[in-house]
């Protein structure tokens, strides 16, 4: 007799009672369905005029993952008469959807962002709006908020600018097949192959990106991979777990989204606005005394250049072990939080990104503090009072940063139990691992393949991180998220 398989969890029920405990609630009330009835019946009017340019007539196209449907950003790119490129990037409009103080605005500002499970996505707006009538979606006319940079050969910018817009998405793409073509591993997807002007744009915007980003490394921005992993789900059963994998497409997108971020930022110096920043590490030394222990200097005084060097040459000399030194230097950093800047003073900067404005402004569709961002931009675009108060952005800022954080422990909490039901009919199986941490709570280890985290329950006696060993999966546990090996 076969042996009966056991059920499958309600993964969606699980998903909701780890977004509750971590204080979010994902219900819309009863009001934002009016307010979006309303926003249905009354669009807001897309006319062009001195202060909205109409550039729908532009080859328009949009990278996201593979199911995004709340687009938050389209690119074009065009080489000017000197060879320095013009690269503009339009963000999609929310601010044009939904006012400040209306029932939507409340509950955005209440939960701040939208949360990825894996099973399901607990968006920051109603589904109609943030993958519907405020998406970026292709062929149809929106409205958006562009940034305009100009950019050389060495990828420093030489002028920017701000302006609002209608815009029309002509080819909406996704990051595996485009990066795939980009790099010269797989042919252009349809869309891409049916173009030769969209070949270009893509070329000469990937060009562009790898500009800005060699730039970005140079000034001491950190070469950071966490190997990254997502659960592989499909009719709401957890098949495997996969690696997020970087390329040039997801690259793009990142060096625009940063240099924009930086534009916006910059332009909003007269005004207070929000930041996001990561602080020059307090923990340096901690910083000093990690890198002693890879046999590695790094100088009295933080140094995000020094840093990122010694990153580059442990990725290395040691890419088995990299993901977890990249950890460990994240939580040595400390978190990147939300704060308020105001008119006059010292930019705190993005230790990380090593620049020293930066604010975010490209993802207003899932991201409260955008829609913020947005507000500040359309208000000194058109010569209006600051829509926000030093208290309110003040209040806005901490909680963005409490949220943000919280959503990142409701995925994470996720990830463990997704990876225990992955993981669940491997049980008796060897795997090559590498030990991640040793303390008082146990030893635990990481597989290499699928790369999965869990506790040595047995044989950890003697080993040390970065220790290599042969691990047997025992046990998983899903509703704790528990995955335990003995070594094999």
């Amino acid at each position: 007799m076969s042996e009966k398989k056991p059920p499958t969890p309600n993964l969606q029920a699980i998903a909701r009672q780890v977004m509750q405990a971590r204080g979010f609630q994902p219900n819309f009330p009863p009001e934002t369905q009016q307010q979006m009835a309303e926003i249905k019946a009354h669009p807001p009017q897309l006319t062009a005029s001195s202060n909205v340019k109409d550039l729908r007539n532009l080859l328009w196209s949009s990278i996201d993952n593979d199911t995004s449907k709340d687009l938050d950003q389209i690119e074009i790119a065009e080489r000017m008469p000197n060879g320095d490129v013009k690269i503009m990037i339009g963000i999609a409009d929310v601010d044009a959807f939904v006012q400040k103080g209306t029932p939507i605005d409340q509950h955005a500002a209440r939960e701040t962002t939208s949360v990825y499970t894996g099973v399901a996505i607990f968006p920051m707006l109603p589904n109609e709006l943030s993958t519907g009538a405020s998406s970026l979606l292709p062929e149809v006319d929106r409205p958006a908020v562009v940034t305009e940079m100009v950019v050389n050969s060495s990828g420093t910018l030489t002028s920017s600018n701000v302006y609002r817009a209608i815009v029309r998405n002509k080819a909406q793409l996704t990051y595996n097949a485009v990066g795939a073509w980009l790099e010269g591993t797989s042919p252009a997807p349809p869309k891409v192959a049916a173009s030769a002007e969209l070949q270009q744009q893509l070329k000469l915007q990937d060009e562009v990106a790898q500009a800005l980003r060699k730039l970005r490394y140079e000034n001491g921005a950190l070469n950071i991979d966490t190997n990254e992993v997502v659960p592989l789900v499909i009719h709401d059963e957890v098949m495997d777990v996969t690696a997020v994998a970087k390329n040039h497409a997801t690259e793009l997108i990142e060096d625009f989204m940063v240099a924009a971020n930086g534009v916006v930022a910059r332009l909003l110096e007269k005004v207070s606005s929000l930041r996001r920043i990561v602080r020059t590490p307090e923990h340096w030394d901690g910083l000093v005394r990690l890198a002693a222990g890879q046999g590695e200097n790094l100088p009295p005084d933080p140094d995000s250049k020094a840093l990122n060097n010694f990153l580059l040459k442990r990725k290395a000399a040691d890419p088995d072990h990299f993901a977890d030194l990249s950890l460990a230097v994240i939580k040595l950093i400390g978190p990147g939080i939300y704060v308020i800047e105001r008119p006059g003073e010292p930019a705190q900067g993005h230790f990380g990104l090593a620049v020293q404005d930066y604010t975010h402004s490209t993802a207003p569709n899932r991201r409260f503090a955008d829609v913020v961002t947005q507000r500040l931009i359309k208000s000194l675009l058109d010569g209006k009072p600051n829509p926000y108060s030093d208290e309110e952005l003040t209040a806005i800022a901490a909680n963005c940063t409490a949220k943000g954080d919280a959503a990142r422990k409701v995925e994470r909490d996720m990830s463990k139990r997704l990876s225990a039901i992955a993981m669940s009919h491997r049980v008796g199986e060897t795997f090559d691992a590498i030990v991640t941490g040793v303390s008082p709570k146990g030893t635990f280890v990481r597989v290499m393949q699928p790369h999965i985290d869990g506790l040595l329950a047995e044989g950890g006696e003697g080993l040390q991180v970065g220790d290599k060993l042969r691990a047997k999966l025992v046990r998983t546990d899903v509703q704790r998220g528990f995955i335990d090996f003995v070594k094999g």
